[in-house]
């Protein structure tokens, strides 16, 4: 039995009385009907295509939410939408739309504002927002174009401030809800040419704390997790695009920079996300949580 079986098993000798399905057998186990649950409520993620964002929308659809899916890939969102849709453990929870997809283009503030309104008038709220949508860039403040700058500003920022001010009025309406926005290590800890990215992903850390100050009255929580290297398909793209030749050396050496000695899963975080989200984390906010295979504690 895994550590994190053992753990659950002791919590939750038997499963609650709403859990259809085993509790998990392996450590990195996360498909799991039990604690955390997310029912009757409405979640939208952004850049849920694909890698964290896809992770987070299958464990929140399993666990009972209402999924709104925002991408910018028109083709991909709804591919992802309909997979989703397609499992058994999704399909149980009853008839109707549970996953939807939306192509939006968050820099696009009007088209953000539209989508979030849409989803009002279909969904009547928005209890959970999740702003993982986000892009990369290498270089140093000398190698780094004000066309890079803008990129990683309008999509890691801009697209998280358009969703949340969209967001913010829908939640106090519905009496509330969670907000987690995803960071980066690259948030508290220097890294090696990223300086476009680093700006952009501490401006994420920073918005966070203010909108967690702001609305916690209204019962809105505001958190963010700090991923290290996550092995996605953006990964792969990114090895490709910026190391043609050289991607699995440079593969092998952002593994090896965690102290765990490999990158994290999509999995892996999505479920940080989902406790995150859910009801258990009712006095959590303000917060910045790290999930970097001991990255930040060697620092």
């Amino acid at each position: 039995m895994s550590g994190a079986s053992s753990l659950l098993q002791y919590c939750f000798p038997t499963p609650p009385a709403h859990c259809s399905l085993p509790l998990p057998t392996a450590a990195h186990d996360v498909h799991y009907l039990g604690p955390f649950r997310l029912d009757g409520k409405v979640a939208v993620v952004t850049g849920g295509a694909s890698g964290i964002g896809r992770a987070v929308c299958e464990l929140f659809a399993r666990q009972g939410a209402i999924v709104e899916i925002l991408d910018v890939n028109a083709a991909a969102v709804t591919q992802t939408a309909k997979e989703i849709s397609a499992e058994p453990a999704v399909r149980r929870m009853g008839s109707g739309a549970r996953v939807t997809a939306r192509a939006v283009n968050l820099c696009d503030e009007a088209a953000v504002f539209a989508a979030f309104q849409s989803i009002h008038a279909a969904r009547g709220g928005v209890h959970i927002l999740v702003n993982n949508a986000g892009v990369g860039s290498v270089g140093t403040v000398m190698e780094a174009t004000g066309s890079e700058m803008d990129k990683c500003y309008n999509v890691n920022v801009k697209g998280i401030f358009h969703c949340v001010k969209a967001t913010i009025p829908i939640m106090k309406a519905s009496g509330g809800g969670s907000i987690v926005n995803l960071a980066s290590i690259a948030s508290t800890i220097g890294l090696k040419d990223r300086f476009a990215y680093q700006a952009s992903k501490g401006a994420v850390l920073a918005l966070t704390l203010s909108i967690a100050t702001d609305y916690v009255r209204d019962n809105i929580r505001c958190n963010c997790v700090a991923p290290a290297r996550i092995h996605t398909p953006f990964v792969d793209a990114f090895l490709k695009k910026n190391y043609a030749g050289k991607e699995a050396e440079v593969f092998k050496t952002l593994s090896e920079y965690q102290p765990i000695g490999r990158m994290g899963k999509p999995a892996e975080v999505a479920a940080l996300i989902l406790y995150l989200a859910s009801d258990e984390a009712a006095f959590c906010t303000g917060a910045n949580y790290a999930i970097d295979g001991g990255v930040t504690a060697k620092m």
